[in-house]
């Protein structure tokens, strides 16, 4: 038996994301090649909803990297597609800037078996994710990024209401105006991309933009905290032979070794791409770069000012 919710509240009103959406209107009458345009276009518009949202991206971006300064995590927290691109964001941090697992983590509704099935029934519960939140001894000095399409899910505004009743630092995405959902944040990034293809599915132009915008966020907040030198991932983890001949390409590029001098560093500094090019650069042996990267926070560009200035 279905359980259909009767909200008097909003039956004259449907949000942005559940709208319907002129543009594919008879869709299932298309032909293959009219609903490929049709999808091609519409997904021109995430871009422009993570433009106009800049400002408030630029602003998550400096105010996370700061708490992380401060011993303070980054969680991402969300149901469904949401949490599903929560948990990719952050499974990814480990292999492409070798962070602690810990360091940046998503949380989704339902645990690990909600990655491959559904559990919408989990939704509307609030209790649990105040729960998960505790489970993973969230405190003040971490970051909260509650993702929800729709500004509305239960489970997520519970999530964020927590978080800033502790005054962790509070971010919401959503993909609604303020008129369809008023989030208590301390950051408000508003993705808005409009009625869906297929109405209400925001797995697609929604969830688009929100891949979008914790790509940018996750990968500008390692470049703040010196993962990444000039345009390079110098802190990848060296576990394969793809990754191997990345590293040996990246100390070729800076330093013009070959690559059996090229292996030989990065076996002297235990697979670091970073301590291999400050040794190469600086000249000094593995012990002092190690104390000079140290001493720069692990930030190879602020070590080898130093070395210019000595």
């Amino acid at each position: 038996m279905i359980n259909i919710k009767n909200n008097s509240n909003n039956s004259n009103h449907r949000i942005l994301t559940e709208q319907l959406n002129i543009t594919s209107n008879e869709l299932d009458t298309k032909s293959t090649h009219d609903i490929v345009k049709i999808f091609s276009e519409a997904d021109k518009q995430p871009q422009k909803a993570v433009e106009n949202a800049i400002p408030e991206i630029v602003n998550a971006i400096d105010e996370i990297t700061a708490r992380l300064k401060s011993n303070g995590r980054l969680f991402y927290i969300g149901t469904g597609t949401s949490g599903r691109l929560g948990v990719l964001d952050a499974s990814e941090c480990p292999p492409t800037f070798c962070t602690n697992p810990d360091l940046v983590q998503g949380i989704i509704a339902g645990g690990i078996p909600s990655l491959t099935r559904s559990s919408e029934s989990l939704e509307d519960i609030s209790e649990i994710a105040i729960d998960d939140l505790k489970d993973r001894n969230f405190s003040n000095r971490d970051v909260l990024i509650g993702i929800t399409a729709s500004g509305r899910t239960p489970y997520v505004v519970a999530a964020l209401n927590y978080s800033k009743c502790i005054n962790a630092l509070t971010i919401s995405i959503s993909s609604v105006p303020k008129s369809d959902s008023n989030l208590d944040n301390d950051i408000d990034i508003r993705l808005i991309t409009g009625p869906e293809i297929l109405a209400g599915s925001t797995r697609l132009k929604a969830g688009t933009a929100t891949k979008m915008t914790l790509n940018i966020i996750s990968t500008s907040v390692m470049i703040k905290l010196g993962k990444v030198y000039d345009n390079r991932m110098i802190d990848l983890a060296v576990s394969n032979d793809k990754l191997m001949d990345r590293a040996i390409n990246i100390l070729f590029d800076f330093t013009s070794v070959n690559k059996e001098t090229a292996v030989k560093l990065l076996k002297k500094a235990n697979g670091s791409v970073k301590l291999s090019l400050l040794i190469a650069l600086s000249g000094m042996d593995v012990i002092e770069a190690n104390q000079l990267l140290n001493d720069s926070n692990g930030n190879l560009r602020t070590a080898l000012i130093a070395v210019k200035s000595d």
